[in-house]
């Protein structure tokens, strides 16, 4: 076969939009209910793919899960304006084995669905969300055949025959399998022609494999990659390991090079016009057929007016990547709370360095309910917090990370928790019903050590006492201080409370690893604080001695007062 010939004939592209936080490698830290808290990069990085794609003259099928049909149907409405077909995914990105043949059959229908509202184009074509279709599972097949799907690009069976475009006859139908290409390396069959493999293998590896199976195969290549690929100036997913950033990040620069290679010298068109299927409108669908999201169940709280007034106080130390992610973190919680709490919102800067105070203008500072407060300089944690409580004018206030590593959604429980003669909830993810997810074992340890020594010191015998993440009284934080500023601090709030007879109660929480942007925690400066606040709290119980001096903060007024006063 010539070059010439090569040349001419048209080629598969295929591309799964996909967003950032939505990929493989990190799905252990971000579950797909996460997905919304999360700022977007998804127009950005689709925009990219159809602009590569005309500047080649190329043709794709694009590959949709539902929750982006049902959240982003423009993007999708957009591609099809631009002429390339879309089929679906699962509704969100799930393995082969995640879900029973029964509720992968509802999944897909599910998302097909969705995406076909979105785009108002019927959709022919599926691909798993994660990983694929292995030769024990052709059960998924047959269901998707069941469903009215015209083809799939879900398989990796053994066998380079697996490799091409063939049809799978089943009990419930057929479908035509259309995999991605199998590409022969150092003699083996191996499914690198796209994605991940395409973008850390060196190019003279990858290039002779795809001339070879073009040369050896009458059937078209099928090229993959995904959207999120052609953005290297992506957010950093900081609490991915070593080896999942590296297979995340690396060579991202490169893609758009290596993909426009194939896309310049072969012609690609999508999977639907190599098929010969002709994209039809999708039928107009009553939205009974949708089914319903899951409504969250919130516990009740006995205040009877459903009117609870709580202020949230949330301190920021060069908080400007997490600061999108907090964002529509408050805004889901303030969704699902309406109608329990009356909220209100302290945000308190603590000299950052970065662009986190101006952030928090631009996202906070018109906003009702929201005051905006400064420290000059940085002070700490603890600090900060004794700030934002002077701030408080509601009945109850919490206080939370701006790293959500403590969901807000916990306060729903937590403030069932609040008895007339309790002054404080604090969240142990230490307790035995509490739950540490995926976080590093250096604070762990840090908790549970710190814990123990704290216990033999004060009344109180809680399983954790360095969280930041409390629900108060504001009788119980009237007036308090703290002389470390610091990280430290914190766990003195909770010293002073206890030996001031305050009540606390624990609340077994669920503490998730950082995931955006770094830790502010030195361990062993931090490890030689805990030691000296033992030390100072045994000797105010026991000897009568007083703690040291309380620290001071200065601080300005955003102009970003929108508060109502109370």
């Amino acid at each position: 076969m010539t070059l010439e010939t090569k040349l001419n004939r048209k080629h598969i592209l295929t591309v799964v939009v996909e967003d950032y936080f939505q990929v493989g490698a990190f799905s252990h830290l971000i579950p797909s209910g996460y997905w919304g808290r999360f700022e977007t990069n998804l127009k950005r990085n689709t925009e990219r793919t159809l602009e590569l794609l005309a500047e080649t003259g190329s043709q794709a099928t694009f590959f949709s899960c539902g929750w982006i049909a049902d959240n982003h149907p423009q993007i999708l409405r957009r591609i099809v304006e631009e002429g390339h077909e879309i089929a679906c995914q699962n509704y969100f990105h799930h393995r082969i084995g995640e879900l029973s043949q029964q509720d992968f059959a509802k999944d897909v229908r599910r998302s097909r669905a969705a995406v076909e509202d979105a785009t108002g184009q019927a959709v022919e074509g599926f691909r798993i969300g994660r990983g694929w279709i292995g030769p024990q599972d052709t059960w998924a097949l047959d269901a998707l055949a069941d469903a009215g799907f015209s083809y799939d690009s879900s398989l990796r069976a053994p066998g380079a025959a697996q490799g091409v475009v063939h049809k799978h006859r089943g009990p419930l139908g057929a479908v035509t399998e259309v995999p991605a290409s199998r590409l022969s390396i150092l003699g083996q069959p191996l499914l690198m022609s796209g994605g991940n493999y395409m973008r850390q293998l060196p190019d003279w590896l990858i290039r002779p494999g795809v001339e070879k199976w073009i040369e050896g195969n009458q059937d078209p290549l099928v090229l993959y990659f995904h959207s999120w690929e052609l953005e290297p100036d992506q957010p950093k997913i900081s609490a991915a390991s070593f080896v999942q950033q590296l297979r995340h990040y690396r060579n991202l620069e490169a893609m758009p090079d290596k993909i426009r290679y194939y896309l310049e010298r072969y012609d690609f068109t999508s999977i639907a016009e190599h098929l010969g299927l002709t994209l039809e409108a999708a039928s107009p669908r009553p939205s009974a057929e949708r089914p319903a999201e899951a409504e969250q169940w919130v516990p009740e709280i006995g205040n009877g007016d459903g009117n609870i007034p709580l202020t949230l106080v949330i301190p920021c130390y060069n908080e400007s990547e997490t600061l999108p992610y907090l964002e529509k973190t408050l805004a889901r919680f303030a969704a699902q709370g309406d109608g329990l709490f009356d909220l209100h919102y302290v945000l308190v800067d603590d000299g950052s360095s970065d662009d986190t105070w101006k952030l928090l203008q631009e996202y906070f500072g018109d906003r009702e309910r929201f005051r905006l407060v400064r420290h000059e300089v940085n002070k700490g944690i603890a600090a900060a917090l004794v700030t934002g409580f002077g701030q408080v004018r509601t009945e109850f206030l919490a206080a939370l990370d701006a790293d959500c590593t403590f969901s807000p959604d916990q306060l729903f429980e937590m403030m069932s928790m609040m008895e007339e003669d309790v002054d404080v909830v604090a969240a142990s993810p230490a307790h035995a019903q509490g739950a540490m997810l995926a976080v590093p074992a250096w604070r762990s340890l840090l908790s549970r050590g710190s814990a123990f020594m704290y216990r033999c010191v004060l009344r109180h015998k809680l399983t954790s006492y360095t969280s930041c993440f409390r629900l108060y009284r504001q009788r119980a934080i009237e007036d308090i201080t703290v002389y470390d500023p610091g990280f430290c601090g914190v766990t003195e709030i909770l010293g002073r409370m206890d030996l001031a007879n305050r009540k606390i109660v624990e609340y077994p929480a669920v503490l998730e690893t950082r995931l955006l942007g770094q830790s502010k925690i030195k361990i062993f400066r931090t490890i030689a604080g805990h030691l000296r606040l033992a030390f100072r709290l045994a000797s105010l119980r026991w000897l009568g001695r007083p703690m040291p001096e309380p620290v001071t903060a200065e601080l300005q007024t955003s102009y970003a007062d929108n508060s109502d006063g109370r």
